[in-house]
């Protein structure tokens, strides 16, 4: 890619290119994937409304789905699916954003809990052909922490052997959900709270069309559309249910029955149980939500340097001087390319987890009181956590130093922004999933603080990937062991759970914040280790910039000593000049597709 004659990158580096593109995919699978979403579909046209501008979003997943491998097989491939959602989120923020849903959170249950089902089949051929698009109905919209106990319910029916759902009132009604559209069909994954027997049985999944071919709901089903919306452009609608009839196939049961008798019978155990089985999907949702915060970041820092590279300023210290000479454009280029390798690195080691069938880890996870995501996979919630904060952040950074084009010229920074700041609630809402890891560390729930190694005499260097860990590990378990005592001190006193966690929120937020941040600089300390030689002093940079923005509680902790930012502020220029010369070269083996272009291409000749 380059801006008039002279190209802005070099050639990419083969061993940097491989880190980002991951072992696992074949040239023929990448070169798939980019047939499935190709270079027309990273633009818009101008002047559309919201409606057309959605249906093209449809119309493109649909040519997406066609061209790609088959959606089980994707399913059960996460660097295939990964790779795919990631093409999307660059072209577009939307049509990952359906892409995703579409794929794991409709197909997904149908073939993770009802794959030894006959009925689902229907439903299952319409969203593998794309001759329907799958939706999700979970969250509710009156009631946060919804989750947990949906009021939506389903009831059996002994006169048609199927069940029927409802939603008892508005607040009741599932929000937010992308059925609005009125051309679009569309077929959902409905979270409901199973009542049989005068009793409720747990959190299930039922299958539901929505909408027909023509996009006409069912009776039943009323959709009323949300307002348009500037951030994540989807066909957004909140979805109520009176009186829906399902039939007994519907149920994605995983297992459970009801009897000819009217016996209900459920392998999970109890409602929590079940709830926790039901979730088990998320863990598709988090590889793809984390490996699509690398693709953004490796983007945005890619549009950032494109936006800089030969950029001259007339500020009246040294005219005509080119921008990155600055040291404050500089570091922002060079920061955003440290946070894109680092968040490739954790995107790289979820997508070689479990496989997208996979449900929750066979002896569960710790016990929730916010959120049933950690109950699923805390780790894997968490790193969701940070990976969405840290693209946000280097987002937005990117979005402020590409200037006025950078939010005027394209709109691609904007929407990068949208994404990341919608999935810091979307797909497990980030404060949620701290509230309950900090509860997991402060109760030894399945949590094991990690070693922390002494610190070297005469201090550790904050260069070496070891002390990256030390650090953070330090800084972990003393943050955990002071939100514990302050716990236990609360309850001693006679308050109760509420009251004793209520009290201490914001200090279990940034102890989960401690845990997420060790996790990720373990990641990248093995990075560095096993990686390109030139990722050793780029994710030193992205530590360097840990210690400085974690400053505060690295002090209060006493991980660092008065007076270490300095150090820290000097390696980090250090560092710095050292990478400059080599900005481009990081910048190329980003494999960003030439049609990303930089803010002001659009000027001819510029």
């Amino acid at each position: 890619m380059g801006t008039g004659t002279t190209p802005l990158f070099p050639p990419p580096d083969p061993d940097l290119l491989a880190f980002v593109r991951g072992p696992r995919l074949t040239a023929k699978t990448r070169a798939l994937l980019a047939e499935a979403v190709p270079g027309a579909f990273f633009t818009q046209p101008d002047g559309l409304t919201p409606r057309r501008r959605q249906a093209l979003t449809y119309q493109r997943l649909r040519a997406a789905g066609r061209a790609a491998p088959p959606a089980a097989e994707l399913l059960e491939d996460p660097p295939a699916l990964c790779a795919l959602l990631e093409r999307a989120a660059i072209a577009d923020p939307a049509l990952f954003h359906v892409m995703m849903l579409h794929y794991t959170l409709a197909l997904g249950p149908i073939l993770r809990f009802g794959a030894d089902q006959q009925g689902p089949r229907q439903a299952r051929e319409a969203l593998e052909s794309m001759d329907s698009f799958g939706t999700l109905l979970m969250t509710e919209v009156g009631r946060s922490n919804s989750h947990l106990s949906p009021r939506t319910v389903a009831r059996h029916d002994p006169g048609t052997g199927g069940f029927v759902l409802s939603t008892p009132d508005a607040q009741a009604a599932k929000f937010p959900t992308n059925t609005a559209h009125p051309d679009v069909p569309k077929t959902a994954a409905v979270y409901a709270t199973l009542v049989h027997g005068g009793a409720e049985r747990g959190v299930f999944v039922f299958v539901a069309p929505l909408r027909g071919p023509g996009g006409t709901p069912p009776d039943g089903v009323s959709i009323i559309a949300a307002p348009d919306t500037s951030g994540l452009q989807v066909d957004y609608a909140a979805v109520r249910l009176d009186g829906l009839a399902l039939p007994y196939e519907a149920w994605l049961r995983d297992g459970a029955r009801i009897g000819a008798d009217g016996s209900f019978h459920d392998p999970a155990g109890g409602p929590a149980q079940r709830l926790t089985r039901s979730m088990g999907i998320a863990p598709a949702v988090w590889r793809s939500v984390i490996s699509v915060s690398a693709a953004i970041t490796r983007a945005s820092a890619h549009l950032l340097l494109a936006h800089s590279a030969g950029r001259t300023t007339l500020g009246r210290l040294a005219p005509r001087r080119p921008l990155t000479d600055y040291r404050n454009q500089r570091e922002a280029v060079l920061g955003a390319l440290a946070s894109a390798y680092a968040l490739t690195a954790v995107a790289g080691q979820v997508k070689a987890a479990r496989t997208g069938a996979d449900g929750p880890a066979p002896a569960g996870g710790p016990s929730t009181a916010w959120a049933p995501w950690s109950a699923v996979d805390r780790d894997l919630a968490l790193l969701k956590a940070a990976a969405t904060a840290e693209a946000q952040d280097t987002v937005s950074m990117c979005r402020v130093h590409a200037g006025a084009p950078g939010f005027t010229a394209t709109d691609r920074l904007n929407a990068y922004r949208g994404l990341a700041h919608a999935y810091m609630n979307a797909g497990g809402d980030n404060e949620l999933i701290l509230f309950d890891t900090a509860r997991a560390m402060a109760d030894l729930d399945r949590y094991e603080p990690p070693v922390v190694e002494p610190e070297p005499p005469g201090g550790g260097d904050p260069l070496e990937p070891r002390e990256w860990v030390r650090m953070a590990a330090a800084c972990e378990t003393r943050m955990r062991d002071r939100l514990a005592a302050r716990v236990r001190e609360a309850r001693a006193g006679g308050a109760g759970d509420f009251e004793a966690w209520n009290a201490n929120l914001v200090a279990a937020a940034r102890t989960a914040q401690a845990c997420a941040d060790r996790m990720v600089l373990e990641i990248c300390a093995g990075a560095a280790a096993s990686g390109p030689p030139l990722l050793r002093p780029l994710l030193a940079l992205y530590a360097l910039g840990w210690m400085d923005r974690r400053s505060g509680r690295l002090l209060n902790e006493g991980v660092l000593a008065p007076g270490a930012l300095e150090r820290v502020w000097d390696l980090r220029g250090r560092v710095g000049e050292e990478l400059a010369p080599r900005a481009a070269e990081l910048a190329a083996a980003l494999d960003i597709p030439p049609e990303v272009m930089p803010p002001v291409s659009f000027v001819p000749g510029l």
